[in-house]
């Protein structure tokens, strides 16, 4: 191959690589990602479930899978548009525009909550979050705060905008490590808390302190696990409307831990 003819395809290549991919032309506001999902329910139904669930021939396109497709809004538009050969994933047949709705809702329903532009006064959400919300007796943000519930300075780049408003308007399955129970020793002492670690042996206990403890089960009486987790919900009734927007709003901007807290007496487990 003649050097010239290298050079020229090197140099295609290297443009191609260059260019900048297209990005929604319709943009990312809430009600482009509505219209998208209504787009997306008339149209992708047929293989994909309703609102970007699992469907009878096709995967969920939710936050929880979103690691196994593509995720740039290019890489998006065409597979919906152009369909992916050598699968069960056809072309669409839509105009673009249409398309383009349907890569709103898709990237929307992928997201963190960081990722999208949420509405709302961090600053009072703050307020609300440490006030009258009463989150921080049991979370902590950049240090600040309880331990009995997981540390959500990290929340907004972890979770979807939709996990984040449902943990706060619904109940919801204990988190690993939080399960609210009671234990009774055979001297009669009696803690609460959420047990950390638990086997047929021992039960490692965060008590409502925020106290570290160790039992072998041989010192208890009784370990009285509960069934419901102890975060509260309905957030979206207790709190107005501002307060829970604003809240929601700081949770999602919560994209790192700054400080890496200290569990009182995790160097010193206490009986």
């Amino acid at each position: 191959m003649k050097l010239s003819l290298i050079v020229a395809l090197v140099g295609a290549g290297w443009l191609a690589a260059q260019s900048p991919k297209p990005s929604n032309p319709l943009g990312d506001a809430p009600a482009v990602a509505e219209a998208g999902r209504l787009l997306y329910n008339r149209s992708c139904t047929s293989c994909h479930g309703p609102d970007g669930g699992e469907g009878a021939r096709g995967p969920a396109l939710d936050f929880a899978g979103r690691r196994y497709f593509r995720v740039s809004e290019a890489a998006i538009f065409d597979v919906v548009k152009n369909g992916i050969a050598g699968t069960a994933m056809p072309a669409s047949g839509l105009p673009d525009t249409d398309v383009w709705g349907i890569v709103a809702f898709v990237r929307n329903i992928r997201a963190t909550a960081s990722d999208l532009v949420v509405p709302g006064d961090e600053r009072n959400g703050m307020a609300v979050f440490t006030g009258v919300g009463g989150c921080s007796k049991c979370h902590m943000i950049r240090g600040q705060g309880g331990v009995l519930g997981p540390d959500l300075s990290s929340i907004g780049a972890q979770a979807s905008l939709n996990r984040l408003r449902d943990s706060l308007t619904k109940q919801r399955a204990i988190p690993n490590g939080y399960r609210p129970v009671t234990v009774t020793t055979l001297k009669g002492e009696v803690f609460r808390g959420v047990a950390r670690n638990s086997d047929a042996f021992s039960l490692q206990l965060l008590d409502e302190s925020g106290k570290l403890r160790l039992f072998e089960m041989s010192e208890l009486r009784s370990a009285v696990f509960a069934k419901e987790s102890l975060m509260p919900y309905g957030f979206d009734k207790t709190l107005n409307k501002t307060q829970f927007q604003d809240l929601l709003a700081m949770l999602s901007r919560q994209t790192r831990t700054k400080v890496k807290p200290t569990l009182q007496g995790e160097n010193e487990v206490g009986r």
